[in-house]
């Protein structure tokens, strides 16, 4: 492992020590870091100078599992490890305004995804039931809910598509919020008033005869513009019997795919748009083998990659400013590259391991 070029003396900061600007020459910007971290904590980090600036401890105890930001970026949901408790933490005053469980006695209702409504006023949850008996456990099946944030009662159970069971759920609102979308082999689109049907279409139907069915991923990327989504897909060519990777743009109020194939499939993973949209980055991770990639999206094409001293777990993100890479996870470290030639510049040291890392611009101290 790298000598740390950037130790954080969290004590000292903490009781109000002057910040430093790091050494090295480039800076990423003038964002915040949350990273959720061991044994029970969240560390904010000023992007400037590369310092924990304060912390912000869990009131359910252990590190979050999972860490979903507001559409305002105001406040930051989190799920415990049990996957029964949802926290709600106020980024302004940084502590926690609400926590609400819906399990009760023996009966535990675990959330396995949720997504939150643009205006904060309720959220949909994925989850799953299981009741202690004397002898066994009863489970029931999986589960959409449409919790109400202010009350923490279940406003209804919204139903499956087609009646069809689902045991993982991709799920984003539209802009506006009067939309929630559904991604699996296909895109399906609910009127959130009702929560009825009102389109579906399915990635295949783009003009790819010669192509199967996309595998695509669905997540959040704070750089993508509203209403989109972009990222890596995968498609088998039966005409080769090989698998492709390429690159597809969704534009899903339009139903519309702008894509196209870089070439072989490849264990990419971690894709990450610049601030501009102009460029991503994604990681390759192999037993004892990894890289940095730089996709050109507008020249359509695979613009650099490079062998560089990665970890077996691995996620990257781009810095605010676009001229950093952040490698993180797993692990207490976050190792510190140039966007434009990967060059390692230098690691911050958490001092504790960490669970989810987010990158907010333009929310300073």
């Amino acid at each position: 492992m790298r000598k740390l070029a950037c130790t954080f003396a969290i004590l000292g900061l903490l009781s109000g020590s002057a910040l430093a600007q790091p050494a090295g020459g480039l800076t990423g910007g003038d964002g915040t870091f949350y990273v959720g971290a061991f044994p029970n904590r969240i560390y904010v980090i000023d992007e400037a100078t590369e310092q924990v600036v304060d912390t912000i401890e869990m009131t359910l105890g252990g590190p979050p599992n999972d860490m979903r930001m507001s559409a305002d970026g105001s406040r930051m949901y989190m799920r415990d490890r049990t996957f029964e408790h949802i926290e709600v933490i106020d980024l302004e005053t940084r502590s926690t305004i609400d926590t609400f469980t819906l399990s009760e006695g023996a009966t535990k209702v675990r959330i396995r995804s949720l997504v939150v409504s643009p205006d904060d006023a309720y959220a949909v949850l994925l989850a799953d039931t299981a009741v202690k008996h004397i002898d066994r456990w009863e489970i029931a099946p999986r589960r959409l809910l449409q919790v109400d944030l202010a009350s923490h009662e279940i406003m209804r159970e919204i139903p499956w598509p087609d009646g069809e069971e689902r045991t993982g759920a991709s799920m984003m609102f539209s802009p506006d919020g009067g939309v929630l979308y559904l991604f699996g082999g296909e895109i399906i689109a609910l009127d959130t008033g009702s929560f009825e049907v009102v389109d579906r279409w399915e990635l295949s139907s783009v003009e790819a005869p010669d192509l199967e069915r996309f595998s695509f991923g669905f997540g959040v990327d704070r750089n993508e513009e509203p209403g989109y989504f972009t990222n890596l897909f995968r498609v088998s060519d039966p005409v080769q019997n090989r698998r492709l990777m390429g690159i597809a743009r969704i534009n899903l109020a339009e139903r519309d795919v702008d894509f196209y194939t870089l070439g072989p499939d490849e264990p990419l993973s971690s894709f990450s748009l610049a601030p501009d949209r102009r460029k991503a980055y994604a990681v390759l991770k192999r037993i004892g083998h990894y890289e940095i990639w730089t996709f050109d999206l507008e020249g359509r094409r695979v613009e650099r990659r490079e062998v560089f001293e990665g970890r077996p777990r691995m996620s990257l993100a781009v810095s605010t400013n676009g001229q950093l890479l952040y490698v993180h996870q797993a692990g207490a470290t976050i190792d510190l590259h140039e966007a434009s030639t990967y060059r390692y510049l230098r690691t911050i040291d958490l001092g504790g391991d960490m669970t989810n890392l987010f990158l907010v611009p333009n929310r300073g101290q």
